[in-house]
């Protein structure tokens, strides 16, 4: 046999089980991966790149078991043949599929095994390029682990150290030290691929931490390496990392009143989605999740509510159902008559008591919602205990737009009280808070609330700045809302079946009342 043919049997393959994979076929793929890897077994570089292969495919159909015995199976064949490094990879793996198991409700055990798979990684001896690849393959598991978490201020040095193993990574040179066993040359990501998803986990914290111009910041770098990138790799995960960027910063635009571009952006998505149909299966549900946060941001409560509900329909995973009922939930509380199905959610969603999900961000949103709507209900002294509940969650872990949010509730309940002292120092920080994310609504809320608050107190002067405030707020969302429903990408809030459509209808413009945005 040819070891140049054996390697194009191989590579051909593995390239053809990612093939059958974008287009949705993954019960070809893996017959076609067990035969390679059947066959690959005196070739350690293919043998271990084809276990992994597999059992990231098992890990995507959630068949965490499968995956985890393969990585088993990687581990014990790296030692075997004497691959200190591909073992370290194998076992780190292992965890993670491990920690995907354990993130449905046993999120406690996740953290002695993250500490056993830092110092298998600390201790591992090898050359310079190899240590620190490993170093970020750890590290991403961890932070991504504490994001899960909603851990938002306890990611912070982790996040910190990635950041920095990257700098040092993108220094080093492939080619500077070539190891003497194949099974060695296996690299869990290329180099450039670990710069993207570096920036991509940055963007991530800087969302959920309510740092907007930084996560747009980090976005701009990341697509652009993508667009590099792609003019000369077709990799699929490059796809995968431009939506979950894309579905990230629709998510900050819609915070700093830019629904316009955000919605440019949602029908980017499609289009990527309708040129793989394995992105689009493993994303529909994140796309139904933007419309209908935009359909909330125009004030189209009808097709919110659909967005949501298809949204539901479409998603089996935990914090991702919780975030969802959350958002469909407020849509409930604006809408003011639903009070049956309001109640049916608030219950799935109960952070008083058996919560369904580990994250820390989502539970202090729920306390949140629950305040809304006992603030909605005039139940004043019951919604300021849910929201105090959601300030102590959300200072402790420095989730700055659920802080600011609060407040500005806080502060609106305290007014409506006629406590106009304690409602003026809840407003003032929840302002503050609010430039610095920034966000446009909790912006709106805070300078209705302090004109109010200072025409109340007889400050003339300072009730006529926060009224040329509101009114500039007002007229920047007003205008941003008129630019998007005009956009003829505005009718994809009436998809709610089947893949994105391709061609969208002009709109005559708006469709829906201002009045709530005023």
């Amino acid at each position: 046999q040819i070891p140049q043919f054996e390697d194009v049997k191989f590579e051909a393959a593995s390239l053809l089980s990612e093939l059958y994979c974008q287009e949705n076929s993954v019960d070809t793929a893996k017959p076609l991966l067990r035969k390679a890897i059947q066959i690959s077994q005196q070739t350690p570089y293919w043998h271990c790149r084809l276990l992994f292969q597999l059992a990231q495919l098992h890990t995507l159909e959630k068949d965490l078991v499968s995956a985890c015995d393969l990585l088993g199976v990687g581990a014990e064949y790296a030692r075997v043949v004497g691959s200190e490094y591909t073992r370290c990879h194998s076992r780190d793996s292992a965890r993670k599929s491990c920690h995907l198991l354990l993130m449905e409700r046993k999120l406690q055990e996740v953290h002695p095994l993250l500490t056993l798979c830092g110092q298998i990684v600390e201790n591992w001896q090898g050359n310079p390029i190899q240590k620190e690849s490993l170093r970020v393959f750890f590290l991403v598991l961890q932070v991504t682990h504490y994001l899960d978490a909603g851990q938002v201020k306890s990611v912070k040095p982790c996040l910190k150290q990635l950041q920095q193993c990257i700098q040092t990574i993108s220094t080093l040179h492939d080619d500077e030290i070539l190891p003497s066993n194949p099974a060695d040359l296996f690299h869990w990501l290329p180099k450039e691929h670990m710069c993207v998803l570096v920036y991509l986990v940055t963007v991530m914290h800087s969302m959920q931490a309510g740092y907007l111009e930084k996560a747009q910041k980090y976005t701009d770098k990341a697509l652009m390496q993508l667009e590099k990138l792609k003019m000369l790799d077709c990799s699929p995960i490059l796809s995968s990392f431009q939506v979950i960027l894309l579905e990230h910063i629709i998510m900050c635009r819609l915070v700093t009143g830019h629904k316009a571009t955000a919605l440019q952006e949602i029908s980017q998505v499609c289009q990527l989605c309708q040129q793989s149909p394995r992105l689009f299966s493993n994303h529909a549900a994140q796309l139904h999740t933007l419309l209908g946060l935009y359909c909330i941001s125009v004030n189209c409560m009808d097709n919110a509510e659909a967005q949501f509900t298809t949204a539901l329909r479409l998603t089996t995973h935990q914090e991702l159902w919780a975030f969802i009922v959350t958002n469909l939930a407020s849509v409930y509380i604006r809408e003011g008559n639903r009070h049956q199905e309001l109640y049916s959610l608030l219950e799935r969603i109960n952070p008083d008591h058996n919560f369904p999900v580990s994250s820390h961000c989502l539970r202090a949103a729920a306390f949140y919602i629950r305040g809304l709507f006992s603030f909605f209900q005039g139940r004043y002294n019951e919604a300021k205990r849910f929201l105090r509940e959601t300030l102590k969650m959300s200072n402790a872990e420095d989730l700055n737009r659920l802080t600011a949010c609060s407040l500005v509730l806080l502060g609106h309940i305290f007014y409506v009280l006629g406590n106009h002292r304690e409602s003026n120092n809840m407003v003032v920080p929840a302002m503050q808070l609010a430039s610095k994310i920034p966000d446009m609504s909790v912006q709106l809320w805070s300078s209705a609330l302090l004109r109010d608050l200072n025409k109340a107190c007889g400050n003339a002067l300072d009730a006529h700045e926060a009224a040329q405030m509101h009114q500039n707020f007002s007229q920047q969302l007003l205008q941003d809302h008129i630019e998007a429903c005009s956009l003829p990408e505005h009718n994809l809030i009436t998809w709610t079946d089947g893949p994105p459509p391709v061609q969208f209808q002009a709109q005559n413009g708006p469709t829906t009342s201002l009045a709530s945005l005023l």
